[in-house]
């Protein structure tokens, strides 16, 4: 079989006043996951469980994001979270904690194969 990418939703996450990178990345995800209602398991005939989601966060701190509270957020398919650089810091006024800023990339695939030399779906 083969992972075939099926579509990417994005989103943006905020934590203004805590500092609190994994909630950032919580939001990013839910703000990816609450713009779109597409039922592509149902579209191929895949149940909801064998959707493999591929999640990306870039926040400016990796090591503060609990990558198992982003992946508790899905009520089915198979989460790989994976946080790298990147969102944004930015700094505030006061002088207080920087407000942060999480981006996600959400990636949906299945195991398909293809019929044949044609490159149609099975």
């Amino acid at each position: 079989m083969a992972k075939r990418k099926m579509l990417v939703e994005f989103g943006i996450g905020t934590s203004l006043r805590r500092q609190d990178y994994t909630e950032a990345a919580c939001r990013a995800v839910r703000d990816a996951l609450w713009r779109n209602s597409i039922n592509v398991a149902e579209l191929f005939g895949f149940p909801k469980e064998a959707m493999i989601l591929d999640v990306v966060i870039g926040v400016a701190e990796p090591d503060a994001v609990e990558a198992g509270t982003v992946a508790a957020l899905f009520p089915y398919g198979q989460p790989h979270v994976t946080v790298s650089r990147g969102g944004l810091d930015v700094p505030r006024a006061d002088g207080g904690k920087p407000t942060v800023i999480a981006n996600a990339a959400i990636t949906v695939s299945f195991d398909m194969e293809k019929a044949g030399d044609k490159g149609t779906m099975a």
